[in-house]
């Protein structure tokens, strides 16, 4: 592969999120680009989703990979507190970052989020305007149903919370520390309780370099509406690609509320289901891997380059 990337940093809810521009040397510019984030804590280095920016970038997108707030090299205290309203404000300052950058194309800018970022892409998709595509790897789209929204007013304050609300941390809304993955939930529970989730993290996450760490916070505010995609979806601005488990044992990601999900969004939209489970395309090199590699990667020629 033929693909460079340089260090980069921005500003985002007064810290400091880091990351990569991955680009090629080669390719026309200027140049469509697709802002990713890992999912539940992992890191950008050599845990897969750094496999993906390769992909797209030998296509010849600009990649903008990035770690989330508290996580990896990113800046933010208290280290490893996850909030997904946080979360999706980074990508939106990851948003505003790269219509500054020289050799970007502002109009042709796409989205990409795995598991429980899966969701956060939907959400901001709903939200921006700017966003041309959006992919959700595994998305974390909830147990349950949206509630009903027949007025709007639940997407009005989910829109309005992310942008302007209040969604700090309180000893009521956080939960943790916990690790993130045990063997033993009798002995050890754990904020992610599936065996694979287990395997995957260890693997990926213990080897050399990742930054990752087996502990975290986790932050559900109390807002007007629920952080919840579904109510995002009729609203979708994008093209939006979900690749879903056909039966997701991560509680959170659920299979039937993803397809859910999908069957409230508006066209252009493309449903693949994989098998595998929640963490089957998250293994490098792999099958699974290399078929959802290149569907993403043909969905983002079709929609920011032909």
């Amino acid at each position: 592969m033929s693909y460079l990337f340089r260090s980069i940093e921005f500003p985002s809810q007064n810290a400091t999120l880091r990351g990569r521009l991955y680009s090629r040397p080669d390719a026309p510019q200027p140049a469509p680009v697709i802002i990713m984030a890992h999912g539940f804590s992992a890191t950008i280095e050599g845990m897969v989703a750094d496999r993906y920016a390769e992909v797209f970038c030998d296509t010849g997108f600009a990649v903008l990979l990035f770690e989330h707030r508290n996580f990896g090299i990113s800046d933010g205290e208290p280290r490893q507190q996850i909030n997904r309203w946080i979360q999706t404000r980074g990508y939106l300052d990851a948003l505003d970052l790269v219509n500054k950058l020289d050799g970007i194309d502002a109009d042709r800018i796409a989205l990409w989020g795995d598991s429980m970022s899966g969701g956060e892409v939907i959400v901001l998709g709903a939200v921006d305007t700017r966003i041309k595509a959006v992919i959700a790897q595994v998305p974390a789209c909830g147990d349950a149903n949206a509630p009903p929204d027949p007025d709007q007013s639940l997407f009005k304050a989910l829109r309005d919370t992310l942008l302007h609300g209040n969604v700090r941390a309180t000893p009521e809304n956080t939960t943790g520390p916990l690790p993130i993955v045990s063997s033993d939930q009798q002995s050890i529970p754990s904020l992610l309780t599936p065996l694979t989730a287990f395997r995957w993290f260890i693997e990926y996450g213990g080897r050399y370099g990742t930054g990752w760490q087996n502990s975290a916070t986790l932050v559900v505010p109390n807002t007007p509406a629920p952080f919840h995609p579904g109510l995002c979806a009729p609203y979708l601005k994008a093209a939006l690609l979900m690749m879903i488990a056909r039966d997701d044992e991560m509680p959170g990601a659920d299979s039937k509320t993803a397809r859910s999900v999908f069957a409230a969004a508006p066209q252009p939209k493309e449903l693949i289901e994989i098998d595998g489970g929640h963490f089957g395309l998250l293994h490098y090199p792999g099958k699974l891997f290399d078929i959802a590699s290149s569907v993403q990667r043909d969905f983002l020629t079709r929609h920011l380059i032909s």
